[in-house]
């Protein structure tokens, strides 16, 4: 691993140069749009407008200052100790959970939990969306729950003529849902997962501890934004999601689910799920009468951004461990989830376990600081990617605003915080 200070300080430069560099987008989309379609600077600014590549970009200039200063096999040294098994993880599940069986299947769940509720059609599917769709993420994994509500309020909900603060609303409330939502077990949300292991956690101590908050957290906050939003909520009408020519045969459905659990059993060995990953591409390619054209490209973007994250975060704990290590657990609590902003929050929890001063109470409340700021930037939380590249266009050619997010996951970020304190 890399230790010499001039390296991790160009690091930690490069890293706050990404996180500035999220926040500009909305500005090189804007400058893209002067110049003629199609020209070498258009294409420039519009790369440089995509949020996906933002980390991975700053990430390349990371092992080139370190093939500069130390050599190439250096740099090639220090990629092979990255664990990029998150980002493939990430890239693999969105691909699986955005199938036609898949979404068929979560979709007529969502229609069928709605109407056992007594309320316009909209309000109900809301409700169930942003309540249901997030905690499920505790059984199936965040990256694949972030990624079928997304898909399932992009075609059902943004399709319709709402407003720019119910869309904010929308985004805010699902990644805090999604960050918070997964923590009724043990192994679906990254920074649990990353605590697990070496801190001897089970499902009984995350659920009593943090889960159970996170529960009543979702389920106010969403009710919550309804209670804001009735007026405009109340009168969009929700038709169901598929019609018969888009329904797929049974067997297709177990088969994907059968692909999916197997990846999230296997979640930390790359070498398994990517070659189940390829006979899945197969099985894709021999059904494709009922499949949907996969989300290869949308899903490699995610995974690009968090390699990127991962490789540039690896270095920042010669500054954060110190931090994470000197404070009280409410000191904790706060800081981890204002750090959590502008780092990924399964790498401060990760860095937690590196520091052996941390008692109980300290080690529950970084974990939950961590997961409660998971919504405030797309940088938080390793889901975020998935929803904001699903969701984005429907923000019109800016995109989802970095300050817009922040602002909007704000409140439920703050209510679970409230939450954790009373409780």
């Amino acid at each position: 691993m890399i230790t010499d200070s001039l390296t991790l300080q160009i690091s930690t430069v490069l890293f706050a140069c990404a996180v500035l560099h999220t926040f500009f987008t909305k500005k090189f989309n804007e400058l893209a749009r002067r110049f003629p379609e199609g020209s070498a600077r258009e294409n420039l600014f519009h790369f440089l407008g995509e949020v996906e590549v933002v980390f991975g970009l700053w990430a390349a200039l990371l092992i080139i200052a370190m093939s500069f200063i130390h050599s190439t096999e250096t740099a090639v040294n220090y990629l092979n100790q990255v664990n990029f098994s998150e980002a493939a993880f990430v890239f693999v599940i969105m691909c699986l959970a955005s199938t036609r069986p898949v979404m068929h299947s979560a979709n007529s769940a969502i229609d069928a939990l709605s109407r056992l509720l007594p309320l316009p059609s909209g309000v109900s599917f809301y409700a169930t969306a942003l309540i249901a769709g997030p905690l499920i993420g505790s059984l199936i994994t965040e990256p694949a729950a972030m990624t079928v509500v997304a898909l399932m309020l992009r075609d059902r909900l943004f399709s319709h003529q709402i407003s720019s603060k119910l869309k904010y609303a929308t985004v805010g409330l699902l990644f805090v849902n999604v960050s918070i939502g997964g923590t009724l077990t043990h192994f679906a949300a990254p920074p649990v997962l990353m605590v697990v292991k070496p801190w001897g956690w089970d499902l009984s101590y995350v659920f009593s501890n943090i889960g159970s908050r996170a529960l009543i957290s979702t389920i106010l906050g969403t009710l919550a934004t309804i209670v804001f939003f009735w007026k405009e909520l109340s009168v969009i009408q929700i038709q169901p999601a598929q019609s018969g020519r888009q329904k797929v045969p049974f067997w297709l459905t177990v088969i994907h689910f059968g692909f999916m659990i197997l990846t999230i059993l296997y979640h930390s060995h790359m070498a398994f799920f990517l070659a189940l990953f390829l006979l899945f591409l197969g099985m894709a390619e021999v059904t494709r009468e009922h499949q949907s054209p996969l989300k290869i490209r949308e899903s490699l973007l995610v995974g690009f951004f968090l390699g990127g994250l991962v490789t540039l975060g690896g270095l920042q704990g010669w500054w954060l461990k110190d931090i994470v290590g000197s404070l009280q657990p409410n000191e904790l609590f706060l800081s981890a989830t204002a750090l959590t902003a502008v780092t990924d929050n399964a790498a401060l929890t990760y860095l937690g376990t590196l520091v052996p001063t941390l008692g109980e109470k300290a080690k529950i409340a970084l974990v939950a600081g961590a997961v409660a700021g998971g919504g405030l930037t797309v940088i938080a939380n390793a889901p975020n990617p998935a929803g904001y590249g699903i969701l984005q266009k429907g923000f019109g050619e800016q995109g989802i605003s970095p300050l817009g997010l922040f602002l909007a996951a704000l409140p439920p970020t703050l209510l679970f915080m409230l939450v954790f304190a009373i409780l």
